[in-house]
């Protein structure tokens, strides 16, 4: 299994959830590696902005891949994980359905040794879950992205994956969120995938609290105006924007 690297060991803590449904919740985060994706906003740039990839990031930076990623066997990670006293899961990268055998099998061997665990999977919805994987999985975060990511409409909305997502019980839809013309952009997404508007979180695009702060008031607003839920990002206001957070 193919995990970020946080200082001599793979990206694997234990944090309040900071965005969407469960936020507020303690949780174990796994942070996959790699990603099918490339948003210019990306807060986990280490999971895919390779040397020499050439994507465009705010932070201009590219990483190594082999000093960015840790490959374990999907036993140590269940191991790893069960060190914490915590039943949550949250699976996130990156992008976790890249991987969705070695995720299947990471919830298969928590569940065997604990029936209590309860896994979620944050996801850019690009990919389809399989069956396996879905039987382990508790809740799908999906989170399209718009077009302020930077990326191609055609990359970053795949119609069979949204469609499967969107009519999975488990799945809520997280949308990060920098103004209005975003939010016609969600609405627009919810007529496309009958997402009724109780499984819509908005989230204002922002990696400070001042930056979070400035859009915070908008967002609220739109989303009274709509009828979807408001996100905020709470690990940024308690930890910062760093990794093992």
């Amino acid at each position: 299994m193919k995990l970020a690297r946080l200082e001599d060991g793979p990206e694997i803590f234990l944090s309040l959830q900071g965005e969407g449904k469960n936020q507020g919740t303690p949780s174990v985060f796994v942070r996959t590696s790699r990603c099918n994706l490339y948003c210019v906003w990306c807060d986990t740039p280490y999971t895919w902005n390779w040397q020499g990839s050439g994507f465009a990031h705010v932070a201009a930076r590219e990483y190594d891949r082999d000093r960015a990623t840790l490959e374990l066997d999907v036993q140590d990670v269940a191991a790893r994980v069960r060190r914490f006293d915590c039943r949550r899961v949250v699976l996130t990268g990156g992008e976790p359905l890249l991987q969705a055998a070695e995720c299947a099998a990471l919830g298969q061997a928590l569940r065997a040794a604990d029936s209590r665990y309860q896994i979620e999977v944050e996801t850019n919805g690009t990919i389809a879950p399989t069956p396996e994987l879905d039987a382990v999985i508790d809740q799908y975060t999906v989170s399209p992205k718009l077009e302020h990511s930077g990326v191609e409409r055609e990359k970053r909305l795949r119609p069979a994956a949204l469609s499967a997502l969107a009519q999975n019980a488990k799945s809520v839809f997280k949308f990060v969120v920098r103004d209005a013309a975003d939010v016609l952009g969600v609405a627009a997404l919810a007529r496309d995938y009958a997402i009724d508007a109780d499984r819509i979180y908005l989230m204002p695009l922002g990696t400070t609290p001042e930056e979070l702060g400035g859009r915070r008031p908008p967002v609220a607003q739109a989303c009274l105006e709509h009828g979807y839920r408001f996100s905020d990002r709470l690990h940024i206001h308690l930890y910062g924007n760093r990794p093992g957070v």
